[in-house]
This record gives C-alpha cells, sequence and structure tokens, in this order.
C-alpha cells in the first residue's frame, strides 16, 4: 500500500500505478489485484497534507520484487508514506484452521448420520 501526494494530478498517479505493475511483472512477480482507495482524510498530517490518494496492491512473488520496489517509493517525491505486509504465513495459518474446522465438521456429521439412523425391525424386536 502507498499513499500518494493529494496535489498530484489523476494522470500522474495512473501513470505511476502502470509503472508499478510493471516493475513487479519485470522483476517476476505477478498482481493479483489493484484497489485504487481514492482520496481520503490522512490519520495524521504529512508534509503539511491532510489527503491523500490511497493504492492498495496485491503481489505474488518471491520478494525481490518488493525489496526493488521499496527501494523506488524511497526516492520517489509523489509517494508520501508506503506500507509492504507479508501475508502468506497469515494465510497458511488460516488455511489450516479452516481444514480443520472442516474435518471436525465432517467428524460430527458422521456421529449424527449413525445416531439418527432409523432402527431395523430385527434390531427393533431384539
Amino acid at each position: 500500500m502507498y499513499i500518494i501526494d493529494p496535489d498530484v494530478t489523476s494522470d500522474k498517479v495512473a501513470s505511476l500505478n502502470e509503472a508499478v505493475g510493471a516493475l513487479i511483472e519485470k522483476e517476476g512477480g505477478t498482481v493479483v489485484r489493484m484497489d485504487d482507495g481514492g482520496r481520503r482524510e490522512l490519520a495524521y498530517p504529512i508534509n503539511k497534507k491532510n489527503e491523500g490518494h490511497y493504492i492498495l496492491f496485491e503481489i505474488e512473488g518471491t520478494g525481490q520484487e518488493i525489496a526493488e520496489l521499496e527501494r523506488r517509493m524511497r526516492v520517489n517525491d509523489m509517494i508520501v508514506r508506503y506500507l509492504t505486509v507479508r501475508v502468506d504465513e497469515d494465510r497458511k495459518s488460516a488455511d489450516l484452521m479452516r481444514e480443520r474446522r472442516e474435518r471436525r465438521q465432517a467428524r460430527r456429521a458422521q456421529f449424527r448420520t449413525t445416531e439418527e439412523a432409523p432402527e431395523t425391525g430385527e434390531e427393533a424386536a431384539a
């Protein structure tokens, strides 16, 4: 995610987003999704500005493209702030919890079907 200076024109914002996407793909990563959050108020003033243009990129890659991307964001005057978050470990743990939940529900469903099964006439007579 990065925040662009609010004084930058929308054409320059679009060209910056295209350049970031091209850089990621050039370095071997893929852009999963790109969300343009638009202009929003900042939590606190940055460089005497109270607004910023928010952009969120979700990227899949090795990490090499992230290092190059951060290097370029650091020297770009249009970008006020940027933040990179690694989410693959969180997704792995979430997938593991979902699998455990599904297995538990499947086991419970098996018990319900055996308990709820109607008795046959031979078992009832015995």
